[in-house]
């Protein structure tokens, strides 16, 4: 009897302890699992590390090599050196410039002032407008076509223009021992062919 007992004993206990054999294969389940779910966020991690590292060096390569950023940067630092320079003549070198394009310019009509100068019309009108408030130009319509208007130096403004050219004169030479003094023209002169080539 003691040993019928012992026996059941025994082989309930066989029942509730697994195998080592078992025991062995469940822990290697759940270390392979465990390195499997490592494995795919380390994974999913690399892609996006290398894409802010691309995104990053395409930028650095845009901000040196893009000419509109650079000729940008180049034409703000030259105006404001230039407004600097003029700035007791109670005009920016904007101002002035644009007063010197309608000086020479042989067509005086806004549309071709504004082709002139690279300026949107609406840009070239706000700047006309305060030269008028200030009596430096006269706007008017064409007789033969009002839909076109010409615009012209008054005498305040041929005054204005001619006392502030000395000294433009000297800054300009101050700002050509940076930087050559062809070099925006040049520059100028070679982007004309986009406007050129520009479709409608």
């Amino acid at each position: 009897m003691i040993s019928l007992l012992t026996d059941i004993h025994y082989d309930r206990s066989r029942r509730r302890q697994p195998h080592r054999s078992q025991i062995d294969v469940d822990r290697a389940h759940i270390c392979i699992s465990m390195y499997m779910q490592i494995m795919y966020m380390h994974t999913s991690m690399i892609p996006a590390k290398q894409r802010r590292k691309t995104l990053r060096t395409d930028a650095k390569a845009l901000v040196a090599d893009c000419a509109g950023c650079n000729s940008r940067l180049a034409a703000r630092r030259i105006t404001q050196f230039l407004d600097r320079e003029i700035a007791d003549l109670g005009l920016s070198v904007a101002q002035l410039g644009l007063m010197a394009q309608i000086a020479v310019i042989a067509d005086d009509t806004l549309g071709a002032l504004a082709q002139r100068t690279g300026l949107e019309q609406s840009t070239l009108s706000r700047n006309l407008r305060t030269l008028e408030k200030d009596g430096l130009i006269e706007i008017a319509m064409v007789e033969t076509d009002l839909r076109r208007r010409v615009v012209w130096l008054t005498e305040t403004g041929a005054r204005r223009l001619e006392a502030a050219i000395p000294r433009w004169r000297n800054a300009n030479a101050r700002l050509a021992a940076t930087v050559a003094p062809g070099l925006a023209r040049q520059l100028a002169d070679r982007t004309e062919a986009l406007m050129q080539n520009q479709t409608p």
